[in-house]
């Protein structure tokens, strides 16, 4: 009976709650603190003990060394490009590819995709000889296409397009609009992409900061003094005199950190949007 009475009421969060979720925050947004404080360091300061937890007066000044250092302008534009490609290319062809999985049928399917899904346990290191071999002899070596193109679609992004438009696509929407006449570019275009909108939002974010972040390929198919991305410009952050200056290369991960929240800043609510949409059934 006391069920009863609770059912549809809105319930508020406790204190208890409040507390959890400040200190998760706190857990959450110290190690970003810290990066800006080990940025207004030395480098010196920064390894001693204890380790410093208030800002420092060389912020600007290490700014300024890291970002002249290594050409970390050129980084920027460079891993903006191959981010915003990877991202775009991995959810248009991952929708493309779980509609086909999810919602047309062919001989063959579940073969198919359990091959796709299986594609993922295998280790990326696999593949990095003959993939050098390829872009060697393609002349792509230090080229932005030789990181781009490995990464147009993934695996995972077909395995999670085809799940979520699954159960959020009926298909008594794509008979009806073939009974109106709607050839399969049409309903892709007006009928799934809507659809799948939500589930193309977090997958795009979800690839392109993956993307951004992403190290060991590029780090092998591009130098820092050529065509680098910004992981591989850091690796060459802060090197001099058979030491590493910590401070300089904190301060290149905190130049490379700060377009990612921005990004989400202005985006977050959109993406949040979505998922909560996408998450709500008729």
């Amino acid at each position: 009976m006391k069920l009863k009475q609770t059912a549809g009421r809105q319930h508020h969060a406790g204190p208890v709650t409040y507390v959890l979720l400040g200190l998760a925050a706190l857990v959450s947004l110290f190690p970003l603190y810290w990066n800006l404080v080990a940025a207004s360091h030395s480098g010196e300061r920064v390894v001693e003990a204890p380790a410093p937890l208030l800002p420092g007066p060389r912020l600007f000044e290490n700014l300024s060394f890291a970002w002249n250092q290594v050409d970390m302008g050129e980084a920027l534009v460079n891993t903006t490009i191959v981010a915003g490609l990877v991202a775009a290319s991995t959810v248009v062809f991952s929708t493309l590819a779980g509609f086909a999985f999810a919602k047309l049928p062919f001989r063959g399917r579940n073969v198919l995709l359990t091959l796709v899904v299986a594609t993922m346990t295998i280790p990326p290191q696999l593949s990095v000889i003959p993939l050098y071999q390829i872009i060697t002899d393609l002349g792509w070596v230090d080229q932005l296409q030789s990181v781009v193109l490995p990464s147009l679609v993934a695996a995972f992004g077909v395995f999670f397009m085809r799940q979520y438009l699954l159960e959020a696509l009926p298909v008594e929407l794509i008979e009806a609009a073939r009974v109106d006449g709607a050839h399969s570019l049409r309903i892709i275009w007006h009928v799934v992409f809507p659809v799948a909108r939500p589930a193309m939002a977090v997958l795009g974010m979800l690839v392109f900061v993956q993307a951004w972040n992403d190290f060991f390929w590029p780090f092998i198919a591009l130098t820092p003094d050529g065509n680098p991305t910004l992981q591989v410009a850091l690796a060459g952050l802060g090197s001099g005199n058979h030491t590493i200056d910590q401070a300089i290369v904190l301060t290149g991960a905190l130049i490379s950190t700060v377009p990612l929240l921005v990004v989400f800043a202005l985006l977050g609510k959109h993406i949040v949007g979505g998922i909560t949409s996408g998450a709500v059934k008729n």
